[in-house]
């Protein structure tokens, strides 16, 4: 436990920057997962991209099931933590892992199950594609339980102030899907070459890889989580609490992931090409929110923890200090977004120059919101750290419903397919206006009433 910061004390701009640098680089490990499978996948056929990228979706949708216990879990340790109240982390902890294991198995049976059905939604135009996308969805389905874990064993130490453990050992885990990516995809010497499947079977083997060694490491080092019990009869008290907390967050990001599904529809009218132009393009804008995840994570801590310390000063100052930071970063983003889309799009379809061509148009028009996606990230960040998951909820739930009737409108124009682009892009700028607003009113006027109700 030596690597625990403690977030109630000290120079607030150095203490968010040590917790959150370990955090984003994590962030980054976790993006890079899916650009090594796209770098692959795109010198070995533009269909096993959009496949991929197709399957993805589910894993997004998934990724927010992972939240209920991952915000749920991390916002609750944090204020224990600010509290100084050790046995009531180990009992959030516990709870939080028997929810997290329960709700992977209930979504890996819904994978492997009905994986037909579900990329039959999706109205693809090549049965190879269609194929290939209900391979990697049941491979991945079946290991689905060690993407679950791995953010909650992450969330756990982060709450705590110790954000170095996980960046390194999800680094093992992104090094050996480096290592196994060329050779599962494209095949060497024994080994067959095996495309799209071959890309799942090496994130599954490096997501288990890294769920080993934290259960290992945890042990050794005797961090909090390996006194976890698991057989036990679940605590509903801290059970609900969780899921109070995480629900919100879900919610937001399934509506989310529903809504880009709709879109890749949209999209599949266009055709293949532009299904994979929208995973290549997301992949790559995913420099941005990735950080800024990151980023907000920390600042949920920091704001958790003070919260529970009731140290409103450290509040305000720390998400200051955190929006002039994001702020930086997004402005980063979008001039290298506009400015570098052709060299960054071509590192991923270097032989398909219609798909470069599609996909700078995307990198230029998503390039003009990153900033604001950054800053709303950040404020959701801000917001969890005080047990408010609802409000960043509401407003990212209201703009991305949005995005359906706006791309419908733009692409039935002269746009065509730019204007489902834009229609994300203008939506994305509106949430970093809204939700950042309505946080400084909150906390200018609300701070310490919502503390004395703590």
């Amino acid at each position: 436990m030596e690597r625990n910061l403690n977030l109630t004390e000290g120079k607030i701009t150095s203490t968010l920057v040590k917790l959150a640098m370990p955090i984003m680089a994590t962030s980054f490990i976790q993006m890079a997962y899916g650009l090594t499978d796209t770098m692959w996948l795109g010198r070995y056929s533009t269909e096993a991209v959009a496949a991929v990228g197709t399957a993805g979706n589910l894993l997004w949708f998934g990724s927010g099931l992972i939240l209920i216990s991952q915000i749920g879990l991390g916002v609750s340790v944090a204020h224990a933590y600010g509290r100084r109240d050790m046995e009531e982390v180990k009992k959030y902890i516990s709870s939080g892992f028997q929810l997290d294991i329960f709700i992977a198995i209930l979504y890996s049976l819904f994978l492997v199950l009905f994986r037909r059905e579900i990329i039959g939604f999706f109205n693809l135009n090549q049965k190879e594609v269609i194929e290939m996308a209900q391979t990697y969805l049941f491979i991945v389905g079946l290991g689905v339980i060690f993407q679950f874990l791995n953010p909650v064993f992450s969330a756990v130490l982060n709450s705590g102030g110790n954000s170095v453990t996980p960046f390194k050992l999800n680094t093992i885990g992104l090094v050996a899907n480096m290592v196994l990516d060329p050779i599962l995809i494209f095949g060497i010497g024994p080994i067959p070459s095996m495309g799209a499947a071959g890309a799942a079977i090496a994130t599954t083997f490096s997501q288990a890889l890294v769920t080993i060694v934290f259960i290992y490491i945890g042990k050794k080092n005797g961090e909090i989580y390996s006194r976890v019990k698991l057989l036990v009869k679940p605590d509903l008290k801290y059970i609900k609490r969780i899921v109070k907390l995480g629900v919100p967050p879900f919610v937001q990001t399934a509506i989310h992931s529903s809504i880009s599904m709709i879109l890749t529809r949209f999209i599949a009218n266009f055709g293949d090409v532009a299904v994979a132009v929208m995973n290549v393009g997301s992949q790559i804008e995913s420099i941005t929110w990735l950080s800024a995840e990151g980023f907000g994570s920390a600042i949920s801590a920091f704001i958790g923890q003070n919260y529970g310390a009731k140290k409103t000063v450290r509040i305000r100052r720390g998400y200051k200090r955190g929006m002039q930071i994001l702020g930086t970063i997004g402005f980063f983003a979008s001039l290298l977004l506009i400015l570098g889309a052709k060299p960054l799009f071509s590192i991923f379809t270097p032989e398909d120059p219609i798909a470069i061509r599609e996909g700078i148009h995307y990198l230029r028009i998503l390039g003009l919101s990153q900033f604001f996606m950054a800053t709303e990230i950040g404020t959701a960040g801000a917001f969890n750290g005080l047990g408010k998951t609802l409000p960043p909820t509401l407003i990212g739930v209201v703009f991305n419903l949005f995005r359906i009737p706006m791309a419908l409108a733009l692409s039935s124009t002269s746009l065509g397919l730019l204007g489902i682009w834009w229609a994300i892009s203008i939506s994305s700028i509106m949430k970093g206006t809204v939700l950042p607003a309505l946080y400084y009113y909150n906390i200018r006027t609300k701070l310490e009433t919502i503390i004395e109700h703590n």
